[in-house]
């Protein structure tokens, strides 16, 4: 091999080293998802849809959860939910025995990451707890909240959209 061919590889662009890269953050990207999905695990929740339209900034929104009961959540703001901001959450349940809830926010056309926060229960079959929403660069950021009970017939959910406006 003569000396301008070894030259031409040594200061050459490094192609191999730069798949490698490439390769190593791709795997890293899905493994983030993929461990993500996992944490969320809601595949053996069976949802509910709401009764009825509500809006969480001013009032308490309720869902009946088939013929198991029904729940309502509180989310005890003066005012319009913000981010970054604590929200005191209260969940209600009514005509089924509850041993765990949790409220879970997602952005509905966003991954906003695990915004999932556990209730504590009360002495009156309520839950209470704090949650928080992260920051989001949109002006409008739509959010679902997803509140989950476990049940003695298993897991039970329902959720209750509403949006952030960037103050």
């Amino acid at each position: 091999m003569n000396t301008s061919t070894q030259t031409a590889r040594a200061g050459g662009f490094p192609v191999l080293q730069v798949l490698i890269l490439v390769t190593g953050i791709a795997l890293a990207a899905l493994s983030w998802y993929g461990f993500s999905y996992w944490l969320r695990s809601d595949g053996d929740v069976t949802w509910h849809p709401p009764s009825s339209s509500c809006d969480l900034h001013t009032e308490t929104c309720s869902a009946r959860l088939g013929d198991k009961g029904s729940l309502t959540l509180t989310v005890g703001v003066d005012g319009r939910i913000e981010s970054l901001e604590t929200l005191p959450l209260t969940v209600t349940t009514q005509g089924m025995d509850v041993s765990a809830a949790e409220v879970d926010f997602i952005g509905r056309n966003m991954d906003m990451g695990i915004n999932r926060f556990p209730l504590s229960a009360t002495q009156n079959d309520d839950f209470q707890g704090q949650g928080q929403l992260g920051v989001c660069t949109l002006s409008v950021m739509p959010w679902r909240a997803r509140v989950i009970v476990d049940t003695p017939d298993g897991r039970l959910g329902t959720w209750f959209d509403f949006d952030v406006i960037r103050s």
